[in-house]
């Protein structure tokens, strides 16, 4: 990640939103995040919707669901697969995605900034694929300082949706 990007990810940190979600079209998208971000964090911004439209040019979906959280705890802490067909995964800062294909016995770890496609449950042919299993790191066993992260989740639109949330048009 470039030091501008170092730097609005730490700034983020410090004031932006403890959870951010919102769902719509890339244009849509720019017009609601934009009063979350202040001109210090620009650069996060900048980089969140250059990832979205590369998801949607990847995934093929128009409308998508953004969802930047900073994370504290040992949340989603179990291998897993997720009930969405592709999901993109990028940690700003703190530790990356761990990842495994033997149900644990081996577990690879992203880099912080990587960008992590991960087939889900409804990806076409998913149920004859090798599974890739994921999950948090946990943070609870690392020093103080080192027990957050802030993490960038893609997805289609639709996925992970309540029923009272209405997609911009």
């Amino acid at each position: 990640m470039s030091s501008s990007l170092t730097q609005a990810t730490k700034d983020y940190l410090t004031e932006g939103a403890q959870s951010l979600t919102r769902r719509g079209y890339l244009p849509d998208l720019e017009k609601q995040l934009q009063s979350a971000f202040s001109e210090r964090t620009q650069p996060l911004l900048t980089d969140i919707l250059e990832i979205a439209a590369l998801y949607r040019d990847i995934s093929g979906h128009q409308a998508l669901r953004v969802r930047l959280e900073k994370i504290t705890t040992d949340s989603c802490r179990k291998f897993h697969v997720d009930c969405v067909d592709l999901r993109l995964l990028r940690t700003y800062a703190g530790p990356g995605v761990q990842w495994t294909t033997d149900n644990g016995s081996t577990v690879h770890q992203a880099p912080t900034g990587a960008l992590v496609f991960l087939k889900g449950k409804h990806f076409p042919g998913w149920d004859k694929a090798e599974k890739i299993l994921h999950r948090s790191p946990p943070l609870s066993d690392r020093p103080v300082k080192e027990r957050v992260r802030l993490l960038l989740t893609l997805d289609e639109a639709s996925a992970c949706a309540d029923a009272s949330l209405e997609m911009a048009a």
